[in-house]
């Protein structure tokens, strides 16, 4: 195969996966966007609205650590498939809804379908694309969920403060039903057999060989601790740092929700220069940790409104550029835990740590506001950052005394 076709092959797959992540974070948020419309609708406390977003992650932080064996079991493509038409049949039902008790119905939809994403995304990703391009595959998918979290309010609210919240969410109904088509078209790109068995190198010994020895990796479950608590930081961001925005420094929520916008293109920023920062480093785990102490230190100067308005909005991109940095280190320090032939598995229970941080995180939050705390909401936010970097650094130590380069 020349340069130039494995290239092209490359950037195909990588292209292919990241929209159908992208689609999949674009959901993430689909009711997090739409609070000012569904709380008077159905009369609903931010607890309650938040307990439709626990029953999102919660739902798919169990599914994606089964879908993994599944993965690994029937092959990525049939999987990643499937997934996209459950997001589409969600938003279907969550647009028809009439209770509370149907949007929890369309919240658990949902959830399903996003449960499978991670462990057939990089499924795909470490079978088809060639080694040289990995480190840049992972950082596009990083950059295509964050493009996804951002267009997300920025589609729904603009259609619902228009027409409705229900003609909203049969626009987003629209996305995976588009993507699918595509995938379908492409699906020779996406086959389940490897092009070739890409070199993992295992953190903490050989690999076991049972389906689920892979669980005794200590390296595995510090993995798993830096998602959770990473992700319940990232909930608050992602579903009441408008709302708190609002509340702090008096701006309208078109302006708050312009401060997420930016949050998450700044993110998409960081992690593309992260694919070039990662792929040159022997120390993720440093990133990681820099990156998440200036998050926490931005995220207290929100907390304290001691800056106009418009530069809360600065703040909260500069908090999304330094996490988005860490983006791929991180995705390279997770893959040096797999073992052979088990990526499905292992990116499935570790990235059911990130579900259920999100799913956690509504629940804290929302309580926050509940209780007129807006302030509180980024400072449990930079919490949060800070005891993500003692995680880290409990992976980096494991790693260095397992002898292994933080390049594999």
């Amino acid at each position: 195969m020349t340069d130039k076709t494995l290239l092209r092959q490359d950037a195909q797959v990588i292209s292919l996966v990241g929209l159908a992540h992208g689609t999949s974070h674009f959901y993430h948020v689909i009711l997090a966007a739409l609070i000012p419309w569904l709380k008077p609708e159905f009369h609903l406390s931010y607890a309650q609205l938040g307990l439709l977003m626990t029953v999102f992650f919660a739902v798919s932080g169990v599914g994606q650590a089964m879908a993994g064996f599944v993965v690994d079991r029937f092959g990525a493509r049939a999987v990643l498939f499937s997934g996209i038409a459950l997001l589409g049949l969600s938003a279907l039902v969550l647009a028809g809804a009439h209770s509370y008790a149907q949007l929890m119905a369309g919240a658990f939809l949902a959830g399903c379908g996003n449960c499978v994403f991670h462990p057939a995304d990089y499924t795909l990703l470490n079978q088809r694309v060639s080694r040289a391009r990995l480190t840049h595959g992972f950082s596009v998918h990083g950059i295509s969920g964050n493009i996804g979290w951002a267009l997300s309010p920025l589609f729904l609210t603009f259609v619902a403060a228009r027409t409705d919240w229900r003609t909203a969410l049969l626009g987003a109904a629209l996305l995976p039903l588009g993507v699918l088509a595509l995938l379908l078209w492409n699906r020779h790109a996406l086959r389940p057999d490897p092009v070739a068995a890409p070199a993992v190198v295992i953190v903490g010994g050989p690999a076991p060989a049972g389906a689920l020895d892979f669980l005794r990796l200590k390296v595995v479950w510090m993995c798993f601790g830096f998602f959770l608590i990473s992700a319940v930081a990232l909930a608050g961001i992602q579903t009441f740092a408008a709302t708190s925005l609002v509340s702090l420094y008096g701006m309208s929520l078109q302006w708050a929700t312009s401060a997420y916008t930016c949050f998450m293109f700044a993110s998409a920023v960081g992690m593309l220069y992260g694919g070039f920062l990662g792929a040159g480093s022997r120390h993720h785990d440093r990133i990681i940790m820099l990156a998440f102490a200036g998050a926490a230190l931005l995220a207290l100067v929100l907390a304290a409104a001691v800056v106009p308005a418009w530069m809360a909005i600065v703040l909260m991109g500069l908090i999304g550029l330094v996490t988005g940095i860490a983006g791929p280190s991180r995705d390279l320090m997770i893959r040096g835990a797999a073992p052979a032939n088990a990526t499905g598995r292992v990116f499935g229970v570790v990235y059911s740590g990130l579900d259920s941080g999100l799913a956690l995180g509504p629940l804290l939050f929302g309580a926050l506001m509940d209780a007129n705390h807006p302030a509180g909401v980024f400072v449990c936010i930079a919490l949060f950052q800070v005891l993500v970097i003692f995680t880290t650094i409990g992976v980096g130590n494991n790693s260095r005394v397992a002898g292994v380069p933080k390049t594999a």
